[in-house]
């Protein structure tokens, strides 16, 4: 786990600097970005982790439904047919269970990435129905998706009970 310094009183935790090559940066900033959405969302109380704080309907514990469908999607294979309907989780999910839930994606997908040594390659998933993207489009998708999504999750759990930091 990366170490933790202090901002402005805060407690913060800096991106990655370790990573040799591509696949290590790449792959270890996307860890950074699960890890820092995971601590927004674990622990947050009910009911406002599923109470929408925009007009949207956004919700601190669908964001993290939501990615967890997208990790699966992407990197395992999944098919998802109402991606609107994964930003909100099932009212008998608790907290734990979707935090629970999207680890066990985040483990499968990196079992899968530990074995992918070329960026170039296609994620090696069963899709028949349509192509797979290429391990760097994979991760750099998956950086974009988790950040976007981590830097809502920010926000929501400040207005929650006050938390900041990653």
């Amino acid at each position: 786990m990366p170490s933790t310094t202090r901002r402005n009183g805060r407690s913060d935790t800096p991106p990655p600097r370790t990573g040799s090559n591509e696949t290590e940066i790449l792959h270890g900033f996307l860890n950074y970005l699960r890890t820092s959405i995971t601590a927004k969302v674990d622990g947050a109380p009910e009911p406002q982790v599923r109470t929408a704080a925009v007009p949207s309907g956004t919700n601190l514990l669908g964001l993290l439904n939501h990615l967890t469908f997208v990790e699966r999607s992407m990197f395992l294979g999944d098919d998802v047919t109402d991606w609107q309907a994964t930003f909100q989780a099932a009212p008998s999910d608790s907290v734990a269970d979707v935090v629970a839930r999207y680890r066990d994606a985040v483990k499968r997908a990196n079992d899968v990435l530990d074995g992918c040594t070329d960026l170039g390659a296609p994620v090696p998933r069963l899709r028949p129905d349509r192509p797979a993207p290429s391990i760097r489009w994979a991760l750099t998708h998956m950086i974009e998706e988790t950040g976007r999504h981590a830097g809502h999750a920010d926000i929501l759990r400040e207005l929650i009970d006050g938390t900041t930091g990653r």
